[in-house]
């Protein structure tokens, strides 16, 4: 039996994981958590195949960190992170974690048996794209790879010149990326566009 350890801070996401291992065949509940700092100390003193990690966990604990820090002590535990956060981020944090596959909560295209499944066969399961949220009268999708990187640092509270100097460009160049997105999303200022991004999640400002 495949050992598969639940680290959500979802009472329902919690239940519905677990209810799934109990019906299957082929995978056993090893334990649940709801903090994932908790997650490698739990690997360290029980046997673990899968994890079903969440992002953004209790006590705003960051479940790719925790991820990251399972795969150097046990290369060999698998590793599916879930989210329902559309974080444009997260996708290449999770790779670069060395997560084998990745699953949305609402919007996942597979059940996530099927990525389990898949996972433990030996494949890595991403989606292709993040889910599309609208920020004011703009698709996400709408912005391009290097509004989005603005779009960052504006949501972390940072002023042109910090911009600038992080992204290695012209402050007229992250003026000219804010006044774009503020045309796509029909916003007047960028407290407007940067609130509306958080809110939606497609930010998660300082994760």
């Amino acid at each position: 039996m495949t050992r598969v350890l639940i680290v959500d801070d979802s009472v329902t996401v919690r239940t519905l994981f677990e209810s799934i291992i109990e019906g299957s065949d082929v995978y056993s509940l090893a334990g649940t958590l709801e903090n994932a700092k908790a997650a490698l100390p739990f690997c360290m003193r029980s046997p673990v195949d899968l994890i079903l990690m969440d992002v953004y966990t209790k006590d705003r604990e960051n479940g790719l960190e925790a991820a990251r820090e399972i795969k150097k002590e046990f290369p060999d535990i698998k590793i599916i992170i879930s989210t329902s956060l559309p974080e444009e981020s997260f996708l290449e944090k999770a790779k670069a974690a060395g997560c084998e596959s990745f699953w949305y909560k609402e919007v996942g295209e597979l059940g996530l048996l099927d990525v389990m499944n898949r996972t433990m066969r030996g494949e890595s399961v991403y989606p292709d794209t993040t889910p599309t949220v609208s920020v004011g009268l703009a698709k996400s999708v709408e912005f391009t790879p290097m509004e989005m990187k603005v779009l960052r640092e504006l949501c972390n509270g940072k002023l042109n010149k910090d911009i600038a100097k992080e992204l290695c460009m012209s402050e007229n160049t992250v003026k000219f990326h804010i006044n774009n997105m503020l045309q796509k999303a029909g916003y007047s200022n960028r407290y407007q566009l940067a609130i509306d991004a958080v809110e939606q999640k497609l930010i998660v400002p300082g994760f």
